[in-house]
């Protein structure tokens, strides 16, 4: 297939990107972000098409991957790790802030004070899950097995599903 066959065929597909790019962002201006980022890409690597197999395909392919990359990149850069004492979640979006003055204020101490109270083996797994590692880094990053990793995580949120009883539903 020839550079001109190729554009000529995704320009023709193009047009059909724009309802998947929708669905995926639920915002206009940037399902067509996504959708120009997809067919950039596509143009810039179009020698890895294999000619014969379906373009459709994998041009929503390129546009699925790339949100997932750009929502990867959003989540990562918003969060921080303070690495004093203990593992804290910052998020610097204004957001995500509440404004409920004192209940909130309430709520985020006595999360704090369970995160706290939780054994430093668990508390550092528990964190970098929770602002986004996955397990397989957590694994290598602390140097323990990736099943140990797992465990951790899993004591530590039903130790702190005990401690925040108080704000489960219907308590």
């Amino acid at each position: 297939m020839t550079s001109l066959e190729f554009t000529a065929q995704v320009q023709k597909i193009s047009y059909s990107l724009r309802p998947v790019a929708m669905n995926l962002t639920r915002d206009a201006d940037d399902a067509k972000d996504l959708v120009q980022e997809t067919l950039l890409k596509a143009l810039l690597n179009k020698e890895k098409f294999k000619a014969g197999t379906n373009l459709k395909a994998w041009l929503y392919t390129i546009m699925r991957n790339t949100f997932i990359n750009n929502y990867n990149k959003i989540t990562k850069r918003n969060s921080h790790i303070d690495t004093t004492e203990y593992f804290q979640y910052f998020n610097t979006d204004e957001n995500y802030i509440t404004h409920n003055g004192a209940q909130s204020d309430f709520v985020v101490t006595d999360i704090n004070e369970a995160i706290a109270h939780l054994g430093h083996e668990y508390r550092t797994p528990f964190m970098m899950y929770y602002i986004g590692y996955k397990y397989q880094e957590i694994a290598e990053k602390l140097q323990i097995p990736i099943g140990t990793v797992k465990n951790r995580i899993h004591i530590a949120r039903k130790e702190l599903k005990s401690a925040l009883k108080v704000y489960a539903p219907g308590a």
